[in-house]
């Protein structure tokens, strides 16, 4: 039986293969990082100047989210309100929650059916001095990621994505709300009795057999 034992060069080969793998790595990361800070500088993030924490009122505040979502990018079709929804006391601190409704009218529709909601907090520290700037903080509806103003592009998106997805949901209920209108008239039974609204009918789904 024979024992394969790595020679001075083939130890070298693979030292220099791992150098030209992290060199190649280190370009690529090079590169990225130059081509983030160019599109950077072609389209800045913006941000406005927050007021601190010693002039902050609930209707000041709603202007500036109102104020910082002006410096977003979208289409004019989009119309948009902020409104104020509650104020929550957390441990050394009050959180100022706001809702920014987005919405698509149209001509025909002029209100419209769905909207897109993002969610503002206002934090005010009751252990910092009174110029300390507000702390903000926003979320999409639906999502996860925390979004702070001047740190992320706004992705118009992300609003139409919700849009979307709700537009997807509000068919299929009609759908299922047409199918039980169809098996009604097939069947002949009145679903608005008080005696079918007690009682669950239940359709085991059938297995599909090869």
């Amino acid at each position: 039986m024979w024992i394969k034992v790595p020679t001075s060069q083939m130890m070298d080969t693979e030292d220099t293969q791992n150098v030209t793998e992290l060199a190649l790595a280190l370009a690529k990361n090079a590169i990225t990082a130059a081509i983030k800070s160019m599109e950077e500088a072609e389209n800045p993030i913006k941000n406005i100047d927050w007021i601190t924490q010693g002039e902050f009122t609930e209707e000041r505040g709603r202007k500036q989210i109102e104020d910082f979502i002006s410096n977003w990018e979208y289409q004019g079709r989009w119309v948009h309100y902020t409104e104020f929804l509650k104020r929550e006391d957390v441990f050394h601190s009050f959180h100022y929650i706001y809702c920014v409704h987005w919405s698509i009218p149209t001509a025909r529709r002029p209100i419209a059916r769905t909207t897109a909601s993002v969610y503002f907090t206002i934090k005010i520290n009751t252990n910092k001095p009174p110029d300390t700037p507000i702390d903000v903080s926003y979320v999409f509806e639906s999502h996860s990621l925390v979004h702070r103003p001047g740190m992320t592009h706004f992705q118009e998106k992300c609003l139409r994505d919700i849009i979307e997805a709700k537009y997807i949901l509000m068919n299929s209920n009609i759908f299922q709300f047409n199918s039980v209108r169809i098996f009604q008239n097939i069947l002949g039974i009145d679903f608005s009795s008080e005696c079918v609204k007690n009682t669950i009918l239940y359709i085991e789904p059938q297995n599909s057999i090869e």
